[in-house]
């Protein structure tokens, strides 16, 4: 008979790496607390994606019937001019599914609505503490003391960072985000809007103009559809948590972009679920700190011009949760483990493709149509192979078992 007692573990942020790893944990006999500053779950959300790495972590986690429930259907994506004539077209086939709509694809939300229905049948000890958040961590020996925003304390073995690229806790533990966090040089936004007349069913569609891009891509209730809007641009501190002045910005760098961008622009101002915020990559020189450790976009976003941040999340957590499971009785060498066995992949996934935002959206209309030639190119049956290769960087990582 084991003994030894299981570790007590929090976990900050209640998305999708943080549910991942709270799964996992409690199908380990693992005692959980996952703390999220939201009410209640977060519905809808941008698509994402399950690829390589990513997908087996999936199947290993019994998340697969839930995906294929909730799985978004998409062919592909169509890139359009300012007329809406194809300029060239990626069917999600292409690249062995390792192009920018990947086979499986799912709104954010549908994929944590998957993530908890699974934590719920687990049966486990979980404390699930919504609209609440950490303000305080004090390490020493044998744990760490917890003080929450709504004044509760708790002591734990184990604290998991998972609250997403402005994280509080990397923050707390690491120190300030500047230390940590580069500009990418340019900001994202994403909306749900009505589905306008003269989009091809089932594809993303994209239009680029210097500096700027405005896409839609199908959602899971064909009435809407989901507005995806990249600028290239210095970063302004100002913008944050400034919602006019970030969809005047965007209004600005949008105007006469031709296409359906009126359409975009005028239903922005009443979606309920805008989002805006900066392109940024996270390196940390480690990912845990004595008892504490990072995970997901906390840890190592690379922004989503990767494509990788989902993929990211669900490999990190498998290997936390394995790795705390090990090693009960010793969580500060697991999280050593875990740093040392996940490193390899993120190091492969957070390259930016393509060159990034810089090769994306050119800044002059010669540069565009140079960006735009590199895109036809890419799909031809010269250069498919070549691609093919370069997009699957992750897809011989030794995923380890647990």
């Amino acid at each position: 008979m084991n003994s030894t007692p299981s570790p007590r573990v929090l976990v900050c942020g209640g998305g999708i790496a943080g549910n991942a790893v709270a799964l996992q944990l409690l199908r380990a006999g693992i005692p959980t607390t996952v703390v999220e500053r939201a009410t209640a779950p977060r519905p809808g959300g941008q698509a994402v994606d399950l690829r390589g790495p990513s997908r087996e972590v999936a199947e290993r986690m019994g998340l697969m019937p839930g995906v294929r429930e909730h799985r978004l259907h998409e062919e592909g994506m169509l890139l359009v001019d300012r007329r809406g004539d194809e300029v060239y077209r990626m069917p999600a086939a292409m690249f062995d599914g390792n192009g920018p709509v990947a086979d499986i694809e799912i709104t954010r939300g549908d994929l944590n609505h998957v993530l908890l229905a699974e934590i719920d049948s687990t049966g486990g000890e979980l404390d699930y503490r919504y609209g609440d958040r950490v303000e305080r961590l004090d390490q020493d020996d044998t744990g760490v003391a917890v003080t929450f925003a709504s004044g509760a304390t708790a002591r734990f073995d184990v604290v998991v960072g998972a609250d997403g690229v402005h994280s509080a806790t990397r923050r707390i533990a690491f120190g300030p985000a500047h230390r940590y966090s580069t500009y990418l040089g340019g900001y994202m936004s994403f909306f749900t809007l009505p589905t306008p007349s003269g989009i091809e069913p089932g594809w993303m569609s994209m239009h680029a103009v210097p500096k700027a891009s405005v896409g839609l891509r199908p959602d899971a209730d064909p009435s809407t559809c989901k507005a995806i809007i990249t600028l290239r641009t210095d970063a302004d501190p100002a913008l944050r948590r400034d919602t006019a002045a970030q969809q005047r910005l965007i209004r600005d760098m949008l105007s006469g972009a031709g296409w359906l961008a009126p359409t975009v622009l005028a239903d922005m101002a009443d979606a309920s679920d805008f989002y805006f915020d900066e392109l940024a990559r996270v390196d940390m020189p480690n990912l845990s700190a004595g008892r504490v450790a990072l995970l997901g976009d906390a840890g190592f976003c690379g922004s989503p011009l990767t494509g990788m941040g989902t993929a990211m999340a669900l490999v990190g957590a498998y290997i936390l949760a394995g790795e705390i499971a090990r090693t009960p009785a010793d969580p500060i060498a697991a999280l050593a483990r875990y740093d040392a066995a996940v490193t390899p992949f993120l190091d492969r996934a957070k390259q930016l493709p393509g060159g990034g935002i810089a090769m994306m959206l050119p800044r002059s209309e010669i540069g565009l149509k140079a960006a735009q030639t590199v895109g036809k190119l890419m799909t031809t049956r010269i250069m498919r192979p070549v691609m093919t290769r370069v997009l699957n960087g992750t897809e011989d990582y030794p995923l380890p078992s647990y």
